[in-house]
């Protein structure tokens, strides 16, 4: 475990040095995590590429938001019983709820709960926000996991992002429903919406796919989609979630690992070009208009 603890550690430094990314923001850069069905290995996307982005001066906080099946705390070997509903109802506060994960990050379990504060009291919905809004201005990004896109609610999530990453695998079915995902969201001015491919078994058919549905989003939707790159098929992810451990920390010099660091480096990339889009959490109460054409 050393040796592996070592490997992270160096993996993140190489990063960090190739692409130096001091505290650039006063509010976090939003980062929402989706797909068009389940099974594409989404949330353990969203848990190794949390990790991949923290690291010294870089703070992240990742977000539980997927409705009613959350298992963020199972894959990182954290046991989480207490969720946003709970701050929601006044049960708890959101520190009580906040877990220390794996390289220095915090998870926050079942934020989907954050729904229903719409049907709270005014000065309950304040004083929820008030938390939150304290999480934004502590953290460097929030990276929200979120359930398929096509959930109306769920689409809240991805509105008010800066960026939504769009999770498929090379299955006809997960190519199929990431488009219709695709389709459903409304893209805001100012908001970026990428493609990744995971469990590829070469770089042809990642990009291959990808093309296809850059093709296809520009000609039937005229939506402009942007590559997040492919993450292999690796036989280090399945042993590692049997083990309640993120692949990045399980195995960090496995093709997998070496893809989400990767993608980590694009990821900040992405959200430092691109301007805040408001506070994040407001938005969930006041949805952002879509961009008219």
């Amino acid at each position: 475990m050393s040796d592996q603890a070592f490997a992270l550690r160096r993996l993140i430094q190489q990063q960090q040095s190739d692409a130096p990314v001091a505290k650039p923001f006063s509010q976090a850069r939003t980062i929402a995590v989706t797909s068009g069905k389940g099974g594409v290995g989404k949330s353990n996307i969203a848990l190794n590429l949390a990790i991949a982005m923290a690291g010294n001066d870089t703070s992240v906080c990742l977000l539980d938001a997927n409705l009613g099946l959350g298992n963020i705390d199972l894959l990182c070997g954290l046991n989480g019983y207490w969720n946003l509903l709970h701050v929601v109802t006044g049960a708890r506060t959101l520190a009580d709820i906040v877990l220390d994960g794996p390289a220095g990050i915090h998870v926050v379990p079942g934020a989907s709960g954050l729904i229903d504060a719409v049907d709270v009291s005014a000065s309950a919905q304040r004083e929820i926000l008030d938390q939150l809004e304290e999480l934004e201005r502590t953290h460097d990004y929030l990276l929200i996991d979120t359930g398929t896109g096509i959930h109306q609610s769920v689409r809240r999530f991805l509105n008010a992002a800066d960026v939504v990453l769009v999770v498929t695998t090379p299955e006809p079915t997960a190519i199929a429903d990431a488009y219709a995902t695709i389709k459903s969201l409304s893209i805001a001015e100012g908001q970026k919406l990428e493609v990744l491919v995971n469990q590829c078994d070469s770089t042809l058919q990642g990009r291959a796919i990808i093309d296809r549905l850059r093709q296809t989003a520009q000609t039937f939707i005229q939506t402009d989609l942007d590559s997040a790159g492919f993450i292999p098929h690796d036989p280090h992810v399945p042993r590692a979630v049997v083990r309640r451990t993120p692949f990045i920390v399980e195995a960090p010099m496995a093709p997998a690992s070496q893809a989400i660091m990767q993608l980590a480096r694009r990821m900040k990339n992405v959200a430092a070009s691109r301007s805040a889009r408001g506070a994040f959490f407001a938005n969930q109460w006041d949805e952002p208009k879509p961009k008219v054409a």
